[in-house]
């Protein structure tokens, strides 16, 4: 059995994000398909003494491209994302790993795309909370026609038996066109969440995955999927 996942790469994505990778052997990133205005690609929440607080990648207002071709030409965002990460969780007790995970990312390199700067996030953290999920990008494959087409195109060329949804895929996908292929269809449904402690309460569970790695360390994995003792496909 091959599990699958598509999705688009966001930008330190919340604890969920991790959950479906974790559920899945390979997870793809969808990177080639429209971007989306005011969604999770460029911006995330995260936890301040003033509330949840947005920090957003500038991008620009153009919305006739592809995530994969969103540039970022400027680079002062970098630092003032770590200014407010590093406000935000100085004082947490795992901030000292999280630095050290994340630091390099904001202050050592520049990023000449958002898709490139989302997955390399992702693919750290992943392998942080122990996940030997295999990942791939989307434009590793030939894909053409409408949105349901595409990605059946891409499942059936890695020979995937079990295709692994976000909850929006029941508003689109057609399960019998995938069940001919032999591959079945699943969607994720996230759990309630263990809550853990946070600087600033009220709890607030989607916030980035920042604000649990920063609380909780390496017993992250616990309050994601439940009597975790490694990370790795479930």
């Amino acid at each position: 059995m091959l599990r699958v996942a598509v999705l688009q790469s966001n930008y330190i994505p919340w604890k969920g994000y991790f959950d479906l990778i974790h559920d899945v052997d390979v997870f793809v990133f969808y990177d080639d398909v429209q971007y989306t205005k005011n969604d999770w690609r460029n911006r995330n929440q995260i936890k301040t003494p003033a509330g949840p607080q947005w920090i957003t990648i500038p991008v620009g207002a153009r919305l006739d491209r592809l995530i994969c071709e969103v540039e970022l030409p400027d680079d002062r965002w970098q630092s003032k994302h770590w200014k407010s990460l590093s406000q935000s969780y100085s004082r947490a007790p795992h901030w000292k790993v999280v630095e050290s995970l994340l630091r390099p990312a904001y202050l050592d390199r520049t990023w000449k795309s958002l898709s490139e700067l989302n997955q390399f996030l992702i693919r750290e953290i992943a392998a942080f909370l122990g996940l030997k999920t295999q990942f791939r990008d989307s434009r590793e494959f030939k894909l053409e026609g409408r949105r349901q087409d595409r990605l059946l195109a891409l499942l059936i060329e890695m020979g995937t038996t079990k295709y692994l949804s976000g909850p929006s895929g029941r508003n689109y996908i057609e399960e019998s066109a995938f069940t001919e292929h032999g591959i079945a269809v699943q969607f994720k449904d996230y759990p309630a969440y263990p809550e853990y402690e946070q600087l600033y309460p009220p709890f607030e569970h989607h916030v980035s995955i920042v604000d649990l790695l920063c609380m909780t360390g390496p017993k992250a994995p616990e309050y994601i999927w439940r009597n975790a003792t490694e990370g790795g496909s479930a």
